[in-house]
């Protein structure tokens, strides 16, 4: 048997924008899904269309067991790292020597037929190699990691990723002189920000634009906004919607001495925190227990 590892994943700058060719800079995050694959003759089927399609795109049957730190649906990444984790650890039980690179793209593949063609490859790319990647259109950067403080903020709000992106797309139909701008003010943000990584405070500033930009749009949710001013108050650089919107996660750069205080300040609006950082590994083998 073989037990792999992938991590969650943060948008820090351009979600939304990122559909419509602009730069975006995702990261990973500690918090990761665990996935043990065995070689068995009769496995039972995993209920999952994500691990299926691990399966069918190796060629192989086998039994999987999962453990994950990720929230489901909350915008964290989790469907990409349970996809990346399967396919390394189906990859190293069958020793079908395939490639990290080879891994991504599957698991895009994966992503793409799952979510009817809505997929991004950002997910599987940050889940697959870990840190910091710069997306702009069909290419993805590598940036220099850095060791940033952040706390998530899991509103506990489910959402539709792909409801709030059709929402996105329909006020842009509509309304394209009020949400082109918006688009590229997001843009703007995503490359002054690129220049102040390693320094938080800085960057703090352009995550609090990014946010009312995204508000602007109109992929804020009442409960959102609560944990975005509740993280500012009690002393983040910055705070704003991670990922699609309409509820899910929010994420708010700290100093490392302020963490626990903004951790606690999410957790008194209803919300779940995760006190986290960057990953710099992305998908790795586990013992196996």
């Amino acid at each position: 048997m073989a037990t792999w590892s992938a991590p969650g994943k943060v948008f820090l700058f351009g979600e939304h924008a990122v559909v419509y060719g602009k730069p975006g800079i995702a990261m990973a995050i500690k918090p990761r899904v665990f996935v043990t694959v065995r070689k068995s003759k009769r496995p039972a089927r995993a209920k999952s269309p994500y691990i299926d399609g691990c399966f069918e795109a190796m060629g192989v049957v086998g039994s999987v067991y999962i453990n994950s730190q990720i929230p489901s649906s909350s915008g964290l990444g989790s469907s990409a790292a349970v996809t990346v984790a399967t396919l390394s650890a189906i990859n190293d039980e069958f020793a079908l020597n395939k490639s990290r690179e080879d891994i991504a793209n599957m698991a895009f593949e994966i992503e793409k037929t799952v979510q009817k063609g809505r997929a991004s490859p950002t997910d599987t790319t940050v889940s697959t190699y870990g840190g910091i990647v710069l997306i702009t259109g069909s290419s993805r950067r590598r940036l220099p990691p850095q060791n940033m403080h952040l706390v998530i903020g899991d509103s506990l709000v489910s959402h539709s990723t792909a409801k709030m992106v059709e929402q996105v797309a329909e006020l842009k139909k509509t309304n394209p002189g009020i949400v082109d701008p918006i688009l590229d003010a997001i843009e703007g943000v995503g490359l002054a920000a690129i220049h102040h990584l390693s320094n938080p405070k800085e960057l703090g500033r352009y995550m609090n634009m990014n946010h009312a930009l995204l508000e602007a749009m109109g992929v804020g949710h009442p409960q959102l906004s609560r944990l975005v001013l509740a993280s500012r108050s009690a002393g983040a650089f910055g705070a704003k919607i991670t990922g699609a919107g309409g509820g899910g996660c929010m994420v708010a750069l700290c100093a490392k001495p302020v963490r626990h205080r903004v951790a606690q300040a999410i957790q008194s609006c209803d919300a779940r925190a995760i006190v986290t950082g960057l990953d710099t590994e992305g998908a790795r083998k586990e013992k196996n227990v």
